[in-house]
């Protein structure tokens, strides 16, 4: 498995907003995108995956932008990434329904499983309130 610029921009873009959680004020791209040095663009790429999620409070305006819609602890890190990157399988034969002509011999299937297994509970047993910085 490896992250994206996606995958990793994406949780830069949410740690930015738990760190900015128990504000009550709207966080715009612009100043997420001028903070964490990530061009406006590919921020609105990135977040228009998360919109479709229920991750975010949204307002338009002059004081608009995004604010988390639930406490930083709420949001595991393997859920940010996967909404990110999509799959974060090391292989593709760790899942069920793909179908591998090797499938009834193979020796390393247990192992890629293994691993997927082992990446997933690492990723889920974090969340955004982990990595907040401390003040």
């Amino acid at each position: 498995m490896k992250v994206s610029t996606k995958g990793r921009y994406a949780l830069r873009l949410m740690l930015n907003l738990a760190n900015k959680y128990s504000t009550d004020k709207f966080i715009s791209l612009t100043e997420i995108s001028n903070e964490e040095g990530i061009s406006l663009k590919y921020l609105e790429k990135i977040i228009s995956l998360f919109n479709k999620n229920d991750y975010f409070i949204t307002a338009r305006g002059v004081e608009g932008g995004y604010k988390l819609a639930y406490d930083p602890s709420h949001y595991k890190i393997g859920d940010i990434i996967r909404t990110a990157e999509g799959d974060v399988s090391p292989t593709l034969c760790v899942h069920d329904d793909y179908v591998c002509p090797n499938m009834k011999n193979c020796k390393r299937r247990n192992l890629w499983k293994e691993l997927d297994d082992v990446i997933n509970e690492f990723l889920d047993s974090k969340t955004l309130a982990d990595y907040m910085e401390k003040r």
